[in-house]
């Protein structure tokens, strides 16, 4: 399987790129804390939600952080759209006219075949998952926690596109981005427990030095997606890992909380909506 590709953008926006979805021309990212504006523990290309809490993070750097993400990207016309994230399975198929953040739907994934679209994202441990077909006609952005793996996000998501696109699903390409890794994302027994259910028993790491169990989530991503009937040959992966890797990555877990929030961010390809 390849691996993303890290890349620096002439504006300073730091990002991980498919080599699977670049192929078909597909505009996309998965960003990381540097290139943006932010000061203190959300420095500095923070995209959390807007706030409006006096001890977070400006609005107005947020906003400029995402202005310097479409810019990377070259998405500067699209029109961002995002869900309320709630760890579930529900997916997403937005309509064409703008719809505010307030308003959007309570779900974990988004699919489109509209152009001037810009699926988004956001994480801070949980993994990001972007999906394509060969074509670059339809896309889709995914948040998977452990919740919603279990919860089936991913073939859920992987439903919703091949029936928008009308595509099989061995035709499609995805990408998994920077997350929390197995080394340290620890868990208790009720998480163990909620994984073994579901039979997947197997993706429970207990190893000499580890107090408790470890759970790898892009194992268990990589295995739902083949279960949907993508192809392992067809998924970009990587061993970025969102909690030890302080200077690239914002992580919930390791900053109890107050921290910033990478995106992934995905578009259909110029021309073919």
């Amino acid at each position: 399987m390849p691996e993303l590709i890290r890349t620096e953008h002439s504006n300073g926006v730091v990002t991980y790129q498919s080599p699977m979805l670049t192929g078909p021309g597909v505009p996309h990212g998965f960003t990381t804390r540097l290139g943006g504006v932010s000061p203190g523990p959300y420095a500095s290309l923070n995209l959390a939600s807007l706030k409006h809490d006096p001890d977070a993070d400006a609005n107005t750097n947020v906003a400029e952080n995402f202005r310097r993400v479409r810019k990377a990207l070259g998405c500067r016309q699209h029109i961002r759209v995002q869900v309320n994230q709630v760890h579930g399975c529900e997916v997403w198929y937005p309509p064409a006219e703008p719809v505010r953040p307030v308003d959007a739907p309570r779900a974990d994934a988004l699919v489109t075949d509209r152009a001037g679209q810009l699926l988004m994202v956001r994480v801070a441990d949980c993994v990001p998952v972007l999906l394509s077909d060969t074509d670059g006609r339809v896309v889709s952005a995914v948040h998977a926690g452990w919740r919603g793996l279990i919860a089936g996000v991913i073939s859920s998501t992987v439903d919703a596109l091949t029936r928008l696109g009308d595509v099989d699903a061995s035709s499609l390409v995805a990408a998994i981005g920077p997350c929390i890794q197995v080394g340290h994302f620890e868990v208790g027994p009720e998480v163990v427990a909620a994984f073994e259910e579901v039979g997947l028993g197997h993706v429970v790491r207990q190893e000499a030095g580890w107090t408790k169990p470890h759970i790898d989530l892009p194992a268990v991503v990589l295995h739902q997606l083949e279960q949907a009937g993508v192809r392992a040959d067809r998924v970009d992966v990587t061993d970025r890992c969102t909690f030890s890797q302080h200077d690239e990555f914002f992580s919930h877990r390791r900053d109890h909380g107050r921290t910033g929030r990478q995106a992934a961010l995905i578009a259909v390809k110029p021309g073919t909506a």
